[in-house]
This record gives structure tokens, C-alpha cells and sequence, in this order.
């Protein structure tokens, strides 16, 4: 329900709904945001599964998402990964066993300290992570083409302050 309508402030059923967006306008619009923003993360699960499956015919999304954080270098080790993805522990070991036994991901020792290890991409998987990303970015630059720079550049600003 959005604010305006017939409820009680108090109401618990309005509750969380559109809380402190008193102005009709300004809720709708509220609503039209988490609509598109809905939709929009629907595609992008989508390609995530596009993507594994061109990494890997057994490959599922998360583990896609595993495999990019290893190879982007910004998570090398379970616990970076469970913090990175905000998945749980067994997920995380599940998809890294399953990446190590397609040969996408080995675990070497840390060369800052040799009794630790980290995760590191195999050059395979490189490869199919640089095949899948090139789809993704043709398709991504066939929806921005007719974009000017400039909206382009407005829409970057909006996504990052969102973000923030």
C-alpha cells in the first residue's frame, strides 16, 4: 500500500512499505524503483547463469561468482570469499572443491607467507571467464549504445551513489 492511501499511520499491514515517504508521488516512484530494480536483478542472475555455463557446462551462478572473486584477486581465500558474496561457509566450500576438480581454481601457497594458501584462477579458467565476460560486455554495450556519454556518465554517478 502506498502512503496516502486509506490506512492508519499505525497500521502494521503499511509498515516497511513506504515508511517515512508521505508524499504519494515520491512513493510511487519509490515503488517503480524497487520494480525496475527487481527486474534488473532478475537479468543480471540470468547472466550470471549464462556465464557459468559458458565457464563450465556444471557450473551454477554462485559458483561462477566464486570462481570471478578468485580470479579478479579481490578474494583468494574462503573467508574473503564468504565476506565478499555474503553467502555461507559450506556454499563457499562446496563451489571452490567443485572449481578445483573442473581445474578452474588450484590452491598454491600465499607467497607472503608459505604456511597459508590461496585460491588462484588456472589460466582455463581465465580463458573461459574472458570469453564469458566479452558476451556479457557485447550485450551490455548493444543496450548503452544509443546512451550519450553524458547519460551515460549520469547514470554511472546515480548507480554509485545509490550503491553508497
Amino acid at each position: 500500500m502506498l502512503a496516502g492511501m486509506s490506512a492508519a499511520p499505525d497500521d502494521p499491514a503499511r509498515e516497511g512499505e513506504t515508511a517515512g515517504l508521505d508524499d504519494p508521488d515520491l512513493a510511487a516512484a519509490v515503488h517503480r524503483v524497487e520494480h525496475e530494480l527487481g527486474r534488473l536483478f532478475a537479468r543480471i542472475r540470468v547472466s550470471w547463469r549464462e556465464a557459468a555455463a559458458t565457464v563450465h557446462p556444471e557450473l551454477q551462478p554462485l559458483g561462477y561468482q566464486v570462481l570471478t572473486s578468485i580470479a579478479s584477486g579481490k578474494a583468494t581465500s574462503a573467508g574473503e570469499i564468504i565476506e565478499r558474496l555474503q553467502t555461507d561457509k559450506s556454499a563457499v566450500s562446496r563451489h571452490v572443491r567443485q572449481l578445483e576438480q573442473l581445474g578452474l581454481v588450484e590452491s598454491v601457497p600465499d607467497a607472503d607467507d608459505r604456511r597459508a594458501r590461496v585460491l588462484v584462477a588456472t589460466p582455463l579458467a581465465q580463458e573461459r571467464i574472458a570469453v564469458a565476460r566479452s558476451r556479457y560486455e557485447a550485450r551490455l554495450a548493444d543496450r548503452l549504445r544509443p546512451w550519450s556519454p553524458a547519460d551515460l556518465d549520469h547514470f554511472s554517478a546515480l548507480l554509485a551513489a545509490f550503491g553508497d
